[in-house]
Parts: C-alpha cells; sequence; structure tokens
C-alpha cells in the first residue's frame, strides 16, 4: 500500500469517527447536515405489492446494519388508506418478492430467515407462516395459480460440465487439490455470481399448501431465466400454462438477447415458442380474459439502443404489433387493465420515471411523476395493481429517498397520496441541498442538454463553490430528479455537483442514445463540457476547482474528459473499461461487440483502439485516483490497472484502489459504498486550489 493510500485509509476512518461523534455532539442536538453515516439510518421501499381487493400494499423495506456492515430487506404492510403501517417481517435478513394470493387470504414470498433463501406462505388472517420449499439453491419468480393451489418458480439445477479427461482415485488417506473448473461457453462468469456452475434456471410448481415441488422444464436451456435476463413466469386463466420468455436458440451463446415468449404446459412440461422474431421478447402479461398476451422488445438491429416497445399478440402467437410506437421511450414494465382494455406501463421521459396507460387503440396517457426508489439518481421504482383500479407505486424525488404511494387510475385529474414517511426523522433538522434542473446547449451541435445541480445546504449565491461533475454509466442509462445519497453527502461537504444526461442517455428518444452508436466515447464529450460552463455562467463556481467523477461508462467519460481538457483539478473514475480490445475479451456481457461496435476487435482494431482510453492517454496530466472492486466481471479490475500503469509511467499522479469482494458499482457492502463517497472528495480535497 502506497503512503498516499495509507493517508486516505486513514481520512477515511477518521472522517466516520468525526461523524459518529458530531452524530451524537456535545449539546446532544442532531447533526446540521446529511453525513455518510446516514447511509445506515435512510430507508427506501421496493417493489410494492397491492391486494387484489386495494386494501392493503406489502412493500419490501430496504435497510443497511453498520454492527454488520450489510444491507437487508423486511416486508412492511399498510392499509391502502394510510393506516396501520407495521412490520411482516423483521430482523437482519432478506426477505423479498411478496405476492398476494388470488383470493387476497394469502401472501407468499423469499426469504433467507433460516439461512438460505427459500418459499415462505403467511396467511394473513392469523399470521401463520409455513416455509415451503427446502431446496439448496434460491428460488425466484414465484407466481400463484389462479385458483391459489400452486405456486411456481424457477431455480437453478446443477448440469455436468465438458469432459476433458477423467483423473485417477488419490491412494486412501490423501487428500488431493479442488479439481479443476472446465467451461465451454461464452460467458462463463457474471457479475455478483462470479465464475457460473454447470447448468440452467428450471421451471417448478409447488402446492401452496405444503409438499413437494416438481420440475416442469429439463432441457439444457435457461427456462427460467438468467442473471442478465431475469424473466419470471406467468400463469394462463385456466391454470393449465405458465407463460415465460427464454432463449432456447442454439447460437443463444452470441444471440443473448433472443429470448422468445413460449408457453410452457403445466402437466408436462412441454414448451412452444409463440414469437419467432429476432430480438427480445420479455416480460410477458396474459390479459384477464387469456385471449390476448403481452410483452416488451425490439426488432434487434445491432444499435447501441433500441427502444424497448410494448407488443401484444394473440393468446397463440398471430397478430403480434407494437401499441406504443408513438411514445418513443422504453417501456420497463407493464400490467393489464382489469377489463382488458389497455396496459398500465412504466417508462423514463427526461430523466423521470412514470405511470401511464397504453390503450390498445390510442395514444399513451401519463396517469403519475416520480416513480423513484432508492439511494442513486438512476431510473429505479416499480409498481403494482389491483383489480378495483388502484396502483401502488415507490415515490420519490431528489429530496426524499422513497415512500409508498397509491393512485386511483380510472379518474381524471387524480392526484396521489403519499401513504408513508420512511425518512422524516432521519432528515428532520438536516436540511438536503436543492436540486435545480438545467438545460443547456451543446457546443457541439446546439442540442439540447439536460442535467441537475445539487448545491450545499447553506449555499450562499455571493460566495464561490468547488464543482464535481459526475457522470453516469450505462453507457445507455439515465439520471433524473431522484434522490442521490452520494451526490447529497458531497454537496453537505461544500461542493456544487452536477449530473446530467450527453448524448447516449436513454429517456429522450432512440434517436438521441443513438448519437453514440459505435461512437462512444466521442461527441458526450462537447455536452459534459458545456454542462460546466453552463453551471460556471450561474457565477456561484469558483473555476480554479473543477473535479469529475463517474462510474463505469461514466468512469469511461471521466477518462476521456482529462484526455481531452486540463480544466479539472482532480478526476476520479471508478471501474472503467480503458481498453475495448480487453474489454470484450474479458467482460461477462462479451456480446456488445456487436451492439457498440461493427464487430469483433480483431476485424476492427483500429476502431476499437482510437475508442480506447489507452490512445490518448499521453495526453493526461490531471491527479486522477481510480477505484474498481475486486469481484468486478462487468469492467474487471484489469481495466482500470491498465489506465493506472499507463498514468504511473508518465509520471503522473495517481492512485490505484482495490475494493475488496465487490462486484460492479461498489455498494455490496455499504462501508465499501461509504469508501467510495469518501475517497473520491478526499482526493478532490487534497487537490483544491487554495484562496
Amino acid at each position: 500500500m502506497s503512503h498516499r493510500t495509507r493517508l486516505l485509509g486513514a481520512a477515511f476512518f477518521a472522517l466516520l469517527a468525526a461523524v459518529g461523534v458530531r452524530a451524537q455532539g456535545s449539546s446532544g442536538q442532531p447533526p446540521q447536515k446529511l453525513g455518510p453515516m446516514d447511509e445506515f439510518r435512510i430507508q427506501f421501499p421496493t417493489d410494492p405489492q397491492i391486494s387484489p381487493d386495494g386494501k392493503y400494499i406489502v412493500y419490501v423495506r430496504n435497510f443497511a446494519d453498520a454492527i454488520s456492515d450489510r444491507r437487508y430487506t423486511n416486508l412492511w404492510i399498510i392499509n391502502t388508506d394510510g393506516n396501520e403501517h407495521r412490520a411482516l417481517t423483521n430482523g437482519n435478513r432478506s426477505d423479498s418478492s411478496p405476492r398476494w394470493s388470488p383470493d387476497g387470504t394469502r401472501l407468499a414470498y423469499i426469504s433467507d430467515a433460516d439461512g438460505r433463501a427459500q418459499i415462505y406462505v403467511r396467511w394473513m388472517d392469523s399470521g401463520q407462516t409455513a416455509r415451503l420449499t427446502t431446496d439448496e439453491q434460491a428460488p425466484s419468480g414465484i407466481a400463484w395459480s389462479p385458483d391459489g393451489r400452486f405456486i411456481s418458480f424457477s431455480a437453478f439445477v446443477a448440469g455436468k460440465g465438458p469432459h476433458v479427461a477423467s483423473m485417477p482415485a488419490p491412494p486412501a488417506g490423501a487428500k488431493w487439490a479442488d479439481p479443476p473448473a472446465v467451461y465451454d461457453q461464452l460467458v462463463y462468469r457474471f457479475n455478483g455470481p462470479g465464475y457460473l456452475k454447470p447448468g440452467n434456471r428450471q421451471l417448478f410448481v409447488i402446492p401452496a399448501d405444503g409438499g413437494s415441488s416438481r420440475q416442469l422444464t429439463t432441457d439444457s436451456f435457461p427456462n427460467g431465466g438468467d442473471d442478465l435476463n431475469p424473466n419470471h413466469a406467468v400463469w394462463t386463466p385456466d391454470g393449465k400454462n405458465l407463460i415465460v420468455s427464454i432463449n432456447r436458440h442454439p447460437e443463444s451463446d452470441h444471440e443473448f438477447f433472443d429470448t422468445e415468449v413460449c408457453e410452457v404446459s403445466v402437466a408436462g412440461g412441454a414448451v412452444r415458442a409463440l414469437t419467432t422474431r429476432k430480438g427480445p421478447d420479455n416480460s410477458p402479461v396474459v390479459s384477464p380474459d387469456g385471449k390476448s398476451i403481452a410483452y416488451i422488445g425490439f426488432d434487434d438491429r445491432y444499435q447501441g439502443h433500441q427502444t424497448e416497445k410494448l407488443y401484444v399478440m394473440n393468446r397463440d402467437g398471430s397478430n403480434p404489433h407494437s401499441i406504443t410506437d408513438a411514445l418513443d421511450r422504453d417501456v420497463v414494465r407493464s400490467g393489464w387493465a382489469a377489463d382488458g382494455s389497455g396496459l398500465y406501463i412504466q417508462y423514463d421521459s427526461e430523466g423521470e420515471t412514470k405511470i401511464g396507460f397504453a390503450p390498445l387503440d390510442g395514444k399513451v396517457r401519463k396517469i403519475a411523476d416520480h416513480i423513484a426508489g432508492g439511494l442513486g439518481a438512476s431510473a429505479s421504482g416499480s409498481f403494482s395493481l389491483a383489480r378495483t383500479g388502484l396502483i401502488a407505486y415507490t415515490s420519490g424525488d431528489p429530496m426524499n429517498p422513497g415512500d409508498v404511494a397509491v393512485i386511483a387510475s380510472g379518474s381524471a385529474n387524480t392526484s396521489p397520496r403519499i401513504l408513508t414517511a420512511l425518512n422524516r426523522e432521519v432528515f428532520a433538522g438536516k436540511p438536503l441541498g436543492r436540486v435545480e434542473e438545467l438545460w443547456w446547449e451543446s457546443s457541439k451541435d446546439k442540442r439540447k442538454v439536460e442535467g441537475w445541480i445539487v448545491y450545499p445546504p447553506d449555499f450562499d449565491a455571493a460566495k464561490k463553490y468547488p464543482l464535481i461533475l459526475d457522470i453516469h454509466g450505462g453507457p445507455f442509462a439515465n439520471y433524473g430528479d431522484r434522490f442521490d445519497i452520494e451526490k447529497q453527502i458531497w454537496a453537505a461537504m461544500g461542493y456544487v455537483v452536477l449530473y446530467t444526461n450527453p448524448r447516449g442517455s436513454t429517456s429522450y428518444g432512440e434517436e438521441f442514445a443513438n448519437l453514440i452508436h459505435h461512437a462512444y466515447p466521442g461527441d458526450d464529450y462537447y455536452d459534459l463540457n458545456s454542462g460546466v460552463d453552463a453551471v460556471i455562467a450561474k457565477r456561484s463556481i469558483d473555476d480554479r476547482n473543477l473535479f469529475v467523477t463517474g462510474g463505469s461508462g461514466g468512469g469511461v467519460l471521466t477518462c476521456w474528459m482529462i484526455e481531452h481538457t486540463d480544466r479539472f483539478r482532480a478526476a476520479a473514475p471508478t471501474n472503467p473499461v480503458i481498453n475495448w480490445y480487453s474489454f470484450v475479451l474479458t467482460s461477462d456481457i462479451p456480446f456488445v461487440a456487436k451492439y457498440w461496435f461493427p464487430g469483433n476487435p480483431w476485424d476492427y482494431t483500429q476502431q476499437y483502439m482510437e475508442r480506447s482510453l489507452t490512445n490518448l492517454v499521453g495526453k493526461v496530466k490531471t491527479p486522477t485516483l481510480l477505484m474498481t472492486g475486486e469481484a468486478d466481471w462487468r469492467t474487471p479490475l484489469s481495466e482500470t490497472e491498465q489506465f493506472y500503469a499507463a498514468l504511473k509511467l508518465q509520471n503522473v499522479e495517481a492512485v490505484l484502489v482495490r475494493v475488496p469482494e465487490e462486484p460492479h458499482g461498489i455498494r455490496r457492502r455499504p462501508s465499501h459504498h461509504l469508501a467510495r463517497e469518501l475517497y473520491i472528495v478526499g482526493w478532490f480535497d487534497q487537490h483544491r486550489a487554495k484562496p
């Protein structure tokens, strides 16, 4: 460990200690600004599930524990009139996927309360709970049969890997090393799970009142989805079939997204594809009368971004057609209206997540804004529907990580009702930094670009403040008007923070996103740099103290920025891609070669190298901190190490931070997320120009 890295580590723990002292305070008063340790106090909701009769909502409540340094989830319930808010489960455990039985009398969910994730059922009248499964592998995608007698789910079933040679038996009493692992698939390791075991997820059904589960699918396809496409099965109204999205093509290794909507017989497990087009057909939902199936996807043209539309087809797969062509926004999820007249959808538009209604024969109508729930400004949130037309969803904004809300879908000019106030006490007496929307013209082509400014809580327009430009990843993703603990903490520490949606960002239409098709990184530099100019023009920024950071795709652009300008005092890219050639050969998503590039790197070497950050690294003079998780297989640590070595070879000031156990994003352990926040701002503090 270098002297500078030791200093950064010492500064991190000293700051945590100082935060702890301030949190108690000699006067017993609460601190006046949000601090890093508040991450252990903030809670937020996900996956709100409204009961069929519209009277109750069960949701997943997310929190972090400072003692165990882990993230956990419990289930809570609240009446839709806002009364009787209470816990259904509690403790340091992970409870998820609450699903009401069709008659609303029971609740199925997944929990690791007994050490391993299993399916449980709770009888809502008595509170009695029973564990249904005892499997080694964690179940997912639970769904009730229409008559409430069965629950379907998917689980991993181990298979045999490729056989190369037979080993002799070890001598009696010998203790040999573990055998070598052998792989023969294109994707053999994945961010999060790590190196993959041979086998696939398969579909199962289990009696809802207990008993043994029955495996429906048995072949060598991921019938229950996979880590990148975790599609869940839904039942047909007659209870005879499951409808699920599966990639059963022999070339699935190379056509990873080419899923089809399939019918799986509950009686015998026979599988029949209902769609045939080239491209993803995901997230199927069956109409209440069983005559139609809606699903989400696109005709694959191998573009960097392709708008995900909502399609409807007849139950037998005939007459597939899009009903959201005019929207030009990605449909994230959908659910049928009770009368079958259309579907409620979730989508992002200009950095904001919304719920809309897509009729079968008309224009999408907006129902609700500010669908969000989480600790970051990236897209999040979800909703569910009751048969009564009431919608439950997670509601959030830049000043609120999220609460549970309801809105009546059928009334004109209806207003949402926020039912919870999960963080009222956390923010009491702690003013957050004001967040302001900002639009500007790119110096490249005068296109309008959107961003948001987070001001320090005690902002004084007469003073000058340092500026942090924070760039989102993806690159086909978006920031928006959502709460972000990282940016709020930086603002509380005296920085103005700018976060933006440069070209390539989603939620502005397919044409805007594909301005970086086969051209990333590139002209997005002008959008970002113009955004910095626009904030400086507001006259409260110290232009001697400009800093830049970003993660993943934002890490790519952070490095690209300092290769094209020396205006930043310091930079902090996290988990970036540095060499596109090596990225395709080491990442868990190698198939992006045909989407982000014209083809494989040995066929288009010049383009790969021109767009790699190694190409212009000789121009960098900016002091740079690089940070990546050691378990990151999306943008492997070797990418970060290449840029670090290149800077060191040129005697550019740089430090390398390796975060143990962390996959992509550095959020698995709360303390590691705090380290990410504090190492970045600590690096910037060290390089601020003095008055």
